[in-house]
């Protein structure tokens, strides 16, 4: 059987990580970051498992601890954090999700759409302009608003080309990313039940995964375009 927890030990050596953030002790400490390394990517997968249960999700990707300073004022070189995104079925389903352990009451989770490219982002706006009686009902849904609260994500501060400013969904046509997160304490990382937990409320997104994989399948006129 598989971890089934996230191990008190990754919290551990993620702060020893804060503290010393530097290529020297990574390396002697290499053997014990890998040991938990695959403890976590064996709690990822478990999730990944209870999650299939009501989703189909294609990929599981883990990312790297090393960061890629090439472009950044920061060049510490390894995160402090694992980090790990579950896709769905692709072209089909559209959205993901993501979970974050981090030590510090830092640890999240997130879904929705961090980076739509400009064509699914054209395709949204105009699904807003056209008729956002459907999208405000889901956003209000009693589950989906207790687990997430509001809509987040970076915003332009006035209408994107082509819109009216005046228009009175302005406020969702304006969103760049439409996206949902929910924090947790180190202690709710560490319950015996935070991965059936997450994978609960991973799960109450799904009205809103439906319907933004619907319109971002379909023209304005809701013909299929897969």
């Amino acid at each position: 059987m598989g971890q089934t927890t996230i191990p008190k030990e990754t919290f551990t050596f993620l702060k020893k990580l804060q503290q010393n953030n530097d290529r020297d002790w990574f390396n002697e400490h290499k053997a014990e970051f890998k040991a938990i390394e695959t403890k976590v990517k064996s709690a990822y997968n478990h999730l990944g498992e209870l999650m299939s249960a009501h989703d189909q999700i294609e990929k599981l990707k883990i990312f790297r601890i090393y960061r890629d300073v090439r472009f950044s004022k920061n060049k510490l070189p390894y995160k402090t954090h694992f980090g790990g995104s579950f896709s769905r079925k692709k072209p089909e389903l559209r959205g993901g999700y993501y979970l974050q352990i981090e030590p510090n009451d830092k640890s999240f989770i997130a879904t929705g759409f961090w980076q739509p490219n400009k064509e699914d982002l054209l395709r949204i706006r105009k699904e807003f302009e056209m008729d956002d009686s459907e999208i405000r009902t889901i956003l209000k849904e009693k589950s989906l608003k207790s687990t997430w609260g509001n809509l987040v994500g970076e915003e332009l501060k006035t209408a994107p080309k082509g819109f009216d400013k005046e228009h009175s969904s302005i406020d969702l046509i304006r969103k760049k990313q439409f996206i949902f997160t929910k924090n947790y304490t180190d202690a709710d990382v560490l319950k015996e039940d935070f991965l059936e937990n997450v994978n609960s409320e991973f799960k109450t997104i799904r009205p809103y995964y439906d319907y933004m994989s619907d319109v971002l399948t379909t023209n304005l006129n809701g013909e299929s375009m897969i």
